[in-house]
């Protein structure tokens, strides 16, 4: 695992040495429809915006089109988005949080049925508590755990992502199995933050990025990032130096509709590509607090090929999978 300023060098490196190239005819369009596969407010829909925002105030695309499709962490839009076969104008952001909830719902669909087209960001999770919570590090936290772990709720995003195995890790470093935390999944980011400042659950689970505002607001309080080691402007202690040996970093990329040909994927490509070079995407990354991973084409295929078995294997071992 790197920091969030070595995954930054190593990405931008690895991108300038693969000499990604696009047609200057293939970098605009008319009209870009986002399908969000989750509820508004959540990280996947923050990607969306902030794509939109970007590709606007560059110049690259102007007219957008949401659609929000929300459940089960991507299982519930994925086969609307498989349905848009052929169509060209259309991407999907989506991430490891898919990947682990169609394995664990035992989705017949597969994220690598549609087509990988990048992957952009890249995120360390947070646990947070409410600010009136009288839990002030993660040693208070597990030692409620350990003493009953059905009594402490976690809010997180569907069953199965990013969250769910955070706090399935979690409880097994700390000696409980997973299967007895308390998870408690919601459609998106929004609907478990509401949860949290309505004192429905006990502690919540996401991207930092997801709870940077209402921290920084005083609502919520930080307990512990999921990093290997503090990330630079984010004053927030591991998991690891409060005696929790986990670490865990969430993506998220964006998806063509599948059956595209490879002129239609050649020109989301490009906007894509001038969009992660303009200096507005700087901006909102850094802004954001997300880390840039960007990898393209053939080569991210590869990637989520592999992150299918990986996240799978985990599932299993956290019985979460079968």
């Amino acid at each position: 695992m790197m920091i969030r300023r070595d995954f930054l060098k190593t990405s931008l490196a690895a991108g300038a040495a693969a000499g990604f190239a696009f047609p200057a005819a293939a970098q605009s369009m008319d009209r870009l429809r986002m399908f969000i596969p989750a509820a508004p407010g959540g990280g996947w829909d923050q990607t969306g915006r902030t794509i939109e925002q970007v590709m606007r105030a560059a110049g690259v695309v102007q007219n957008f089109q949401f659609e929000n499709v929300p459940g089960a962490g991507g299982a519930v839009g994925l086969p609307r988005f498989l349905g848009m076969r052929g169509q060209g104008d259309v991407m999907m952001v989506a991430g490891m949080v898919m990947v682990g909830s169609l394995i664990a719902n035992k989705s017949p669909v597969k994220i690598t049925d549609a087509t990988p087209l990048a992957r952009l960001t890249g995120e360390f999770q947070a646990v947070v508590v409410p600010a009136n919570s009288p839990h002030r590090d993660m040693r208070s936290l597990a030692a409620a755990v350990r003493a009953n772990p059905g009594a402490v709720s976690w809010a997180g995003g569907s069953a199965g992502g990013t969250d769910h195995i955070l706090v399935g890790m979690i409880g097994q470093a700390i000696g409980v199995e997973p299967r007895q935390m308390s998870y408690v999944a919601f459609a998106g980011g929004g609907p478990a933050q509401a949860s949290l400042l309505g004192g429905q659950t006990t502690a919540g689970v996401s991207g930092y990025g997801e709870f940077a505002e209402q921290i920084k607001a005083g609502r919520l309080r930080a307990l512990a990032i999921s990093s290997p080691a503090r990330q630079a402007g984010i004053d927030v202690p591991t998991l690891k130096e409060q005696g929790i040996d986990v670490e865990l970093f969430n993506w998220r990329g964006v998806f063509g509709a599948p059956g595209i040909n490879p002129a239609q994927r050649t020109a989301l490509l490009g906007l894509i590509d001038r969009m992660v070079k303009s200096p507005q995407w700087r901006e909102e990354v850094t802004k954001r607090d997300w880390t840039e991973i960007y990898q393209t084409g053939d080569d991210f295929g590869r990637y989520v090929a592999a992150e299918v078995t990986r996240i799978e294997g985990i599932l299993k071992s956290l019985g979460l999978a079968t």
